[in-house]
């Protein structure tokens, strides 16, 4: 976000990255939700500032000839006071529909406008969602569903980590509300997303209760290990030359015809010599 050229303290900046991103989610939300607005993330480089919009169907973000995106690009930097060129918007695709939560929030909430039934709508989202290979569902809906006394529905499916870390890195969570006749409907969606070692489909990070049982090695027969290892030794000292431990005599003696030196005789123990 544009500072006009003042230095914020860092917990200054925090908060004003934070009250950005939301304004610029609920702008984007509030413009895209019939294109299947599934959440923004922004870039923040020394040159300039890009903001990737994620969406199910992204050539209606982009509009004709890209003149919907420009659009919104004018509107994000007359609004943030960013200099011309400092901002750039893009549109990224969503991989599969059926893991976002946002994108299945949205789908609910027009099914639920356009008259369907609460309980057909959200089990139809709920095996939309489990059969994108999602390790579990639950929505939840609260409000005049039927008559004038509010009440709340939970439809679930599969497995689901609340609590905890896992909690926060493999379920996604959406929340919309619904403006109907009879009143206001809120809408939760919750999905557990599965494990993925690419990152791509959910996390890394595998749970903290998943076990995995290698196949142990093959044992070793310590005799006939001990065997092949005394085949090995004798096979290498057959292999290997003989070593001559002998002085050759010099060649300049023997052909002068000068015999050569003989050893010098060991010498005699002194304490012998005295009768010790």
């Amino acid at each position: 976000m544009a500072t006009n050229g003042r230095r914020l303290s860092t917990k200054r900046k925090f908060v004003a990255d934070g009250v950005f991103y939301a304004e610029l989610n609920e702008l984007l939300n509030r413009e895209l939700a019939e294109d299947g607005y599934a959440g923004v993330e922004v870039r923040t480089t020394p040159h300039r500032t890009e903001i990737i919009i994620r969406a199910t169907r992204t050539q209606s973000v982009l509009g004709e000839n890209g003149r919907r995106i420009r659009e919104l690009t004018s509107v994000v930097q007359k609004r943030f006071e960013f200099a011309d060129g400092a901002v750039e918007l893009y549109a990224e695709r969503v991989q599969n529909r059926g893991l976002c939560a946002q994108a299945q929030a949205e789908s609910l909430k027009f099914k639920l406008l356009g008259g369907l039934a609460v309980r057909r709508a959200c089990y139809g989202v709920v095996r939309f969602v489990m059969e994108a290979s999602a390790k579990g569902c639950e929505v939840i809906v609260t409000g005049k569903l039927r008559g004038q006394r509010a009440k709340g529905m939970k439809f679930g499916d599969g497995y689901m980590i609340k609590t905890g870390h896992a909690g926060q890195v493999y379920t996604d969570t959406a929340v919309r509300h619904v403006l109907m006749r009879q009143g206001v409907v809120g809408i939760r969606v919750a999905i557990m997303l599965p494990h993925d070692p690419k990152g791509q489909m959910g996390p890394k990070i595998p749970l903290d209760d998943a076990v995995t049982i290698l196949e142990p090695k093959e044992e070793i027969d310590p005799t006939a290990y001990l065997a092949a290892q005394q085949q090995q030794q004798q096979a290498a000292a057959l292999a290997a030359p003989p070593i001559d431990m002998g002085m050759p005599p010099a060649q300049g003696m023997v052909d002068a015809g000068v015999p050569p030196a003989t050893a010098a005789p060991p010498m005699e123990d002194p304490n012998v010599a005295a009768g010790f």
